[in-house]
């Protein structure tokens, strides 16, 4: 065949030239600036985040001021640029990205997006900077967008010992992986490293800040693991019964739930426990979580109770039933200071107010409301859409269908999104609109 009977091209160049794709990166910044320019603010302040480019774009035209004047003039609000900080800017954005989060929730209209992304059961999930990372039933941890759901990487365990628990960051996947630690790399070649067997008794919970992973032991105590080294550096005694939660500041503090229905604390600069919170009385700990922002410990119990410590003064600030059986999972955004999103046993997606112990919203979702996304899927099948419905505070919850509320095994809030696991084939996203 010659180039005449291809439309005066080689048929070569013509293939080539049809997998040529262009990319939003090779738009110039005046072109992105004026896309930018029709955004609201929100939307504005969340391409910020998206990259180091469009931050540097956006910052560079001065965007986020503008329109933030704009909102607080129509406010009748005062907001003088020519005097204001852009660290002072950054606070008040930040705060009207938290009301506008804590709105959602408490008011917006839900829309549940829901996979199979697993071959069998799957009850634990992580999400971060647009990523979600599941796993804990069939051998191998998946690494999801937050945004398409399309799944990015897999990482399969190393041998037949049970993974129980796991954590991510930008660079790798750390697992509890039997009695050992195992990192994999998320970047380059494919590597997975681990701590040798037997280094500890049987974990139950772990969680790390990099260089070290900790991790709650059946025995009672946590032990400290640094990653580089791959050898237990510490270990510390803090419960008389099972660690069942941890939680792990940025300044190495750690804080961690016992099944007798205490919580303790330590640093990596001691080892001992250094401090114990009153037990409260309502059951075993099964999970906690610690807002750095405004220094307090939330923890939830097998008898369904969801309590608050404030760690400056030790002292329990409340202590509220929130549901009648067991809560599994807990979970808010790092600099969120008053919304905590709870889930449990009776399938219910609950929403407390930090500084009182308040629900303020309940969530399932609605069985008989279903689409199909246009998003196409590889071999892990379509996307379904189901719409989730509030309820209100006399709802008898054993009436409603266990079609419509499994157990939530474990959550993970983003901003206007929470990602829950149900130990069940099926990954869900509950995104909340504005």
């Amino acid at each position: 065949m010659d180039a005449t009977t291809t439309g005066g091209h080689p048929p070569s160049k013509k293939k080539r030239s049809t997998r040529h794709r262009t990319t939003i990166y090779a738009l110039s910044h005046d072109i992105l600036s004026t896309l930018f320019s029709f955004l609201d603010l929100l939307d504005l302040v969340r391409c910020s985040a998206v990259c180091k480019s469009w931050n540097i774009i956006i910052s560079k035209s001065k965007l986020l001021q503008t329109l933030y004047c704009k909102q607080q003039k129509n406010s009748g609000s005062t907001f003088d640029l020519s005097t204001s900080s852009e660290r002072l800017l950054n606070l008040h954005l930040q705060k009207l990205a938290m009301d506008c989060h804590r709105f959602s929730m408490q008011e917006g209209p839900i829309n549940v997006f829901q996979w199979k992304g697993h071959s069998v059961g799957v009850d634990q999930c992580r999400m971060k900077t647009g990523l979600i990372l599941t796993g804990v039933g069939d051998k191998v941890m998946r690494l999801w967008s937050a945004e398409n759901y399309k799944c990015l990487d897999e990482f399969s365990l190393p041998d037949r010992a049970p993974l129980v628990d796991f954590d991510f960051d930008e660079s790798k996947v750390v697992g509890l992986v039997g009695t050992r630690i195992c990192i994999w790399r998320r970047n380059g070649k494919r590597n997975i490293f681990s701590s040798r067997e037997g280094l500890f008794t049987r974990g139950l919970c772990m969680r790390y800040v990099d260089p070290e992973a900790v991790v709650g032991c059946e025995d009672g105590t946590v032990r400290l693991f640094d990653m580089y080294s791959r050898k237990c550096s510490q270990i510390i005694k803090m419960h008389a019964g099972p660690v069942t939660c941890l939680g792990l500041s940025d300044d190495q503090l750690i804080v961690c739930g016992s099944s007798l229905g205490s919580v303790s604390l330590s640093d990596l600069s001691s080892d001992q426990r250094v401090a114990a919170l009153r037990s409260t009385n309502s059951g075993g700990v099964r999970t906690l979580c610690f807002n750095p922002s405004s220094h307090l410990v939330f923890a939830g119990s097998t008898a369904g109770y969801v309590s608050c410590w404030d760690l400056r003064t030790m002292r329990t600030l409340w202590n509220t039933r929130v549901s009648p059986n067991v809560i599994y999972s807990m979970h808010h955004l790092r600099s969120d200071k008053s919304t905590l999103v709870v889930g449990g046993i009776d399938g219910v997606l609950r929403f407390l107010d930090q500084d009182s112990g308040e629900v303020f919203s309940r969530c399932i979702m609605n069985e008989s409301s279903s689409s199909i996304s246009n998003s196409s899927r590889d071999s892990y099948g379509v996307i379904e859409v189901k719409k989730a419905r509030r309820l209100s505070e006399d709802t008898r919850i054993d009436l409603i269908p266990k079609t419509s509320r499994p157990s939530v095994r474990c959550l993970a809030v983003g901003m206007q999104k929470v990602v829950t696991t149900h130990n069940e084939k099926y990954i869900r996203v509950w995104k909340f609109n504005r």
